[in-house]
């Protein structure tokens, strides 16, 4: 008895789906987007100043690893650390001091008070706020902002290499898509993928081109301009954002600016997730809010995700070839970001596995949302 039509076309249309995605989504699936190259082009005269605005809410257990690196930076011109202490209950503000006199030759560290977040404000971009109004009231403001997450650890040469290359590439948003951290079982199987859809949301290629419309940031490292930040009312446009660093980078696009978005190589995470539950809340705290908060968007997703990265393989085991075809285009399309992350290549037929986990976590963060528990973060909820 022959199979009903559409058995027969899910495959072809997964297949369809994926050749697109292959050539048509701009190459999201190749990790050499790199920081703007420099060479051949001449260090500046004079450095232009930075000031380096980390916004912190309990960090006491990442900011040993990731602040000294921020203080030892080796930059040639003026340049400065803001932390800005956001509520902390666990002695952050204490530990930063007491790090900053441990590194009596390195940047100069002022730590503030975030104050009384007012309504309308997200706690994070609260703290931005806080540090961007300190910096822009020196007596001579910064060219620069470096906007840093307090688990971010740099490269002693980092800063250097992100102002070099917003210079010699005239941008006005120069962010990196941090190296997370990938050293337990559940890092190793949710974190790379989770860069891979990040890519595939917002292909880096169509991020940099001016003429396109995409535009996207990864907050965790984003040099910005003090003058394109002005412009674009930075933080005060995008105040109420759960994913701020996405909207950072339309914000300063849509302002005219010319922004520059890829992986790093001397930037990463040193953030732990133990165990799947923190993992399941990075993602579930903010993808329904990347739907827009859209109950039909959140139907045609979870359709969509699973005619993507189901069929293929249930098909494929079922004895279809074209399901096979769908699922090698699939997997060959992962191997760069396993390659990046270090990670066994045999690994990635396995990506269907995951996809169905990040499937499940974008259903939860819509009932945690109904539940009046979406975007929880760090002890806030966020509507």
């Amino acid at each position: 008895m022959n199979a009903p039509t559409w058995i027969t076309a899910v495959p072809l249309v997964s297949l369809a789906a994926w050749v697109w995605l292959l050539l048509g989504q701009g190459f999201f699936w190749r990790t050499d987007v790199r920081l703007p190259t420099v060479r051949g082009q001449p260090e500046p005269a004079r450095w232009p100043s930075v000031a380096v605005v980390v916004p912190a809410r309990d960090e006491a257990q990442v900011l040993p690893e990731s602040l000294p690196s921020l203080l030892a930076q080796d930059y040639p011109g003026d340049a400065w650390v803001l932390l800005v202490d956001d509520g902390s209950t666990d002695g952050t503000a204490a530990l930063a001091r007491s790090l900053a006199e441990r590194t009596p030759d390195g940047l100069p560290l002022t730590v503030l008070d975030a104050g009384e977040r007012e309504p309308g404000w997200t706690g994070k971009l609260w703290a931005v706020r806080r540090g961007v109004a300190h910096a822009r009231a020196s007596a001579e403001p910064p060219a620069f902002l470096l906007l840093t997450d307090a688990d971010i650890a740099h490269a002693p040469d980092s800063l250097r290499r992100l102002v070099h290359g917003a210079l010699a590439g005239r941008l006005d948003l120069v962010s990196q898509m941090a190296r997370l951290r990938v050293r337990t079982g559940w890092e190793r199987m949710i974190v790379p993928a989770f860069v891979y859809f990040f890519a595939q949301l917002y292909p880096f290629r169509w991020v940099n081109k001016p003429s396109a419309r995409t535009a996207a940031a990864a907050g965790g490292c984003a040099l910005l301009r003090t003058q394109a930040a002005e412009r674009a009312r930075i933080p005060e446009s995008i105040k109420d954002a759960v994913i701020d660093d996405v909207t950072l980078g339309r914000a300063v696009k849509r302002a005219g600016g010319r922004i520059w978005l890829g992986l790093a190589d001397g930037v990463h995470s040193v953030r732990p997730y133990v165990g799947l539950r923190p993992l399941w809340r990075m993602v579930s705290r903010s993808a329904y809010a990347q739907l827009l908060n859209n109950p039909l968007l959140l139907a045609a997703t979870v359709l969509g995700l699973a005619l993507v990265y189901l069929v293929p393989p249930v098909w494929a085991c079922a004895g279809s070839p074209v399901g096979g075809a769908a699922w090698l285009v699939m997997t060959l399309t992962y191997v760069p970001m396993l390659r990046y992350y270090g990670r066994p290549l045999w690994t990635a037929p396995l990506l269907p596995v995951t996809a169905a986990l990040y499937l499940a976590m974008t259903i939860d963060s819509a009932v945690q949302h109904y539940r009046g528990r979406g975007a929880a973060w760090k002890g806030r909820t966020y509507s």
